[in-house]
């Protein structure tokens, strides 16, 4: 790798700590409230749709993901659905937002191990209130530079914080489990991308592809950069 690798950023959520899964877990909840009106695959469709739809007004978190499920209920309900059903509609999501965070094998080794070595960045998208969160309970803010909460994960966007951080894409690598949104965008622009993939990725965020660049890199895990810097 580019021995001027000077800055690196880490996505959070399943490359920091656990999260997908209690996405997942929420929906299959949401999807059994809602089985008496359609299949629980069918309801589970339908939310996916209305995420969708409604990506660019709410962007990405749990309270998106909320606001998507109250208007499912309404939508394979007719309008029809009770008060107490949309309650607890409510309450899966505030459940959600209240998980514990539970950190990745290997991440507290690879932070100490890079820190004061290099400038560590956190760069994820989500909800502001949310992620600042778990980054506050992760206990891991002490490790980073800076932490950037991003609307979107684009080449635009990954060009905004360089700029920020007055860093070169020769000198900026991204480690995440997402090739579309933490690996593709920073390949483009020019810097250096380590995909850590995750056993479970929200169907948004797939990507079946191969890639070929050089500067790009498959791992198994967190800590197999180590071998590469």
């Amino acid at each position: 790798m580019n021995n001027h690798i000077t800055t690196i950023a880490f996505d959070a959520d399943d490359t920091l700590w656990i999260n997908e899964p209690y996405f997942q877990e929420a929906e299959k909840e949401f999807c059994i409230l809602l089985e008496d009106y359609l299949p629980q695959h069918s309801i589970s469709q339908e939310l996916f749709k209305k995420e969708m739809q409604n990506l660019h007004l709410y962007g990405y978190g749990v309270k998106g993901f909320m606001l998507c499920m109250i208007e499912t209920v309404s939508r394979v309900s007719d309008g029809t659905a009770s008060m107490q059903l949309i309650n607890r509609t409510i309450e899966i999501g505030q459940e959600l937002l209240q998980k514990p965070i539970e950190l990745l094998d290997g991440v507290t080794e690879t932070l100490d191990a890079l820190k004061g070595k290099y400038r560590l960045v956190v760069a994820t998208k989500g909800d502001l209130l949310d992620q600042e969160r778990k980054l506050k309970n992760s206990g891991l803010q002490e490790y980073f530079h800076h932490i950037e909460i991003m609307s979107d994960k684009k080449e635009s966007d990954y060009q905004k914080l360089l700029k920020h951080l007055d860093c070169q894409p020769e000198d900026f690598l991204m480690l995440g489990n997402s090739i579309k949104s933490d690996i593709l965008p920073v390949l483009e622009i020019g810097g250096f991308a380590a995909h850590i993939p995750y056993h479970v990725t929200w169907s948004h965020e797939q990507h079946e592809h191969h890639l070929e660049y050089d500067n790009f890199m498959e791992l198994t895990s967190i800590d197999e950069i180590l071998k590469h810097l």
